[in-house]
């Protein structure tokens, strides 16, 4: 499992030109889900993600997490972080979860974060998305599961 998270100060989801989910000051964060992902992963990775202090403090230290500062997230399900480039120019995504078992991880850590946090807004699972987003630093950090295990 793998989630990019990027500070943002604001950050919006569209699909067929509507918004479907927006933040103002949070986290955008892109999941992907490999195949051999599953709930105990997912918890390792959300306690991680809700307990990084990555907001500036008083004296501008990142010392604070995304409750200290009464954050937002944006969870988004991105299979393309999967992609193998080994081989030519067209990316494989072999490594990417199926999509079901995709969708029913991606909807545990969405349950997850919301029982933590007040504002968890979300893309559409399998659609076309745009992502409009004011990265915030910029700070953008990567948590990966093989790293985390």
């Amino acid at each position: 499992m793998k989630f990019v998270i990027q500070r943002v100060t604001h950050a919006k989801v569209e699909v067929e030109q509507k918004i479907i989910g927006s933040i103002q000051n949070g986290y955008l964060v892109l999941i992907g889900i490999a195949e051999d992902d599953n709930e105990e992963i997912a918890d390792k990775l959300v306690k991680k993600l809700l307990g990084l202090r990555i907001f500036a403090d008083e004296n501008g230290k990142t010392n604070l997490s995304l409750k200290d500062v009464n954050g937002s997230l944006l969870l988004v399900s991105q299979f393309t972080l999967y992609a193998d480039c080994r081989k030519g120019n067209r990316p494989s995504f072999v490594n990417a979860g199926n999509p079901e078992k995709a969708n029913e991880l991606y909807e545990y850590i969405i349950e997850k974060c919301r029982d933590e946090v007040q504002d968890v807004q979300t893309g559409s699972f399998g659609a076309d998305m745009k992502i409009t987003l004011l990265n915030d630093g910029p700070f953008t950090i990567i948590l990966d599961s093989k790293d985390l295990m």
